[in-house]
């Protein structure tokens, strides 16, 4: 069997209603996870491509998030309505989403800093 060509790690963590950090699952049904596995496999890509469930990825605010490798995409405020659009732009294309795309410098700040332009994710 072939070596994965992608990793999609997809935060399932969750916790207490109201906490101020937000929680990427939090009907803790792994809706977004399931979708990936869905078109995945309906693409047939399920050979090549895994979608894991991931415990906290610490982008809480930006989240729900997904995290691609070894590309090392970050994608926050994933909707399980925006799973066709990364598997066929991302995945298959090769295309980066701006909307959804965490940049870097917004990575690992607690409270959801944005860029210095103020806009959200992905909206430089």
């Amino acid at each position: 069997m072939p070596a994965f060509t992608e990793h999609l790690f997809v935060c399932c963590n969750r916790r207490a209603e109201g906490h101020p950090r937000g929680c990427c699952d939090p009907a803790g049904t792994e809706a977004l996870r399931n979708a990936f596995k869905t078109e995945l496999k309906k693409r047939q890509l399920g050979p090549l491509v895994r979608a894991n469930s991931a415990g906290c990825l610490d982008q809480c605010e930006l989240g729900p998030v997904v995290v691609i490798y070894p590309q090392g995409i970050w994608y926050g405020n994933v909707q399980v309505s925006d799973v066709p659009r990364i598997v066929e732009e991302t995945l298959v294309q090769g295309r980066i989403l701006e909307d959804l795309r965490i940049l870097p410098e917004q990575l690992n700040c607690r409270g959801g800093a944005a860029p210095a332009s103020g806009n959200p994710p992905g909206n430089p």
